[in-house]
């Protein structure tokens, strides 16, 4: 397939550039800064961005399968920014006829499983409150995906971890793995790209976790 990635530097997005080289994908990673990238391929091309403008966005979805999103606040501080970028590639794709499109969201933005013990559920509200204004901006982004027409896909992981990917892992569309407390971004990135071609994911969100 061709894939466009953006938010390739992040942790998330960079484990998707490298795993989807790995599998045989052609890959445009958009980035700020391509300094920032250190994956490397014969199928990766590199387009720096800062996402300001749709225009200069279409290039870099033209003609390609699928975009991944790694977008997302590196702090609290950032909070507010995921929104205003995803409808910049929203824009650019419906430019290009392009509608797949999955994106990172967290685990917050939906619904607990309902079997969740009451502790994971009293630390789920306590997070929530302290970073209520970066899940705000994620269930922004969401109501955006809802509306915009395209074939869209919101991951929603809890915390998230460093390490190696596992692939064990568990998914649950349009829910959240019971006891979902972690997962590591390579995780994060094998499960968006195994989402990419699943019909049931369409429209969806999907909960992810250990």
């Amino acid at each position: 397939m061709k894939l466009t990635v953006f938010g390739a530097t992040g942790g998330i997005g960079r484990e998707v550039v490298r795993q989807a080289l790995a599998a045989g994908h052609e890959v445009t990673a958009v980035v700020r800064d391509p300094a920032r990238l250190t994956v490397t391929g014969d199928r990766l091309e590199v387009f720096r961005s800062d996402l300001a403008d749709a225009e200069t966005l279409r290039p870099a979805v033209a003609g390609r399968d699928a975009v991944l999103s790694g977008l997302g606040p590196r702090s609290r501080k950032d909070a507010g920014v995921v929104t205003p970028l995803t409808r910049t590639v929203l824009d650019a794709m419906r430019a290009e006829g392009v509608r797949r499109l999955l994106v990172v969201s967290a685990s917050p933005v939906g619904a607990p499983a309902p079997d969740d013990p009451l502790l994971d559920r009293a630390a789920r509200r306590v997070i929530s409150a302290v970073l209520r204004d970066v899940y705000a901006d994620l269930a922004a982004m969401e109501r955006l995906l809802a509306e915009s027409g395209t074939d869209w896909t919101a991951v929603r992981p809890p915390r998230l971890t460093d390490g190696q990917p596992t692939g064990s892992y568990r998914t649950v569309v349009g829910g959240a793995p019971r006891g979902g407390r972690s997962i590591a971004r390579a995780d994060v990135a094998h499960a968006m790209l195994a989402l990419v071609d699943d019909p049931a994911a369409v429209r969806q969100g999907v909960g992810v976790a250990d």
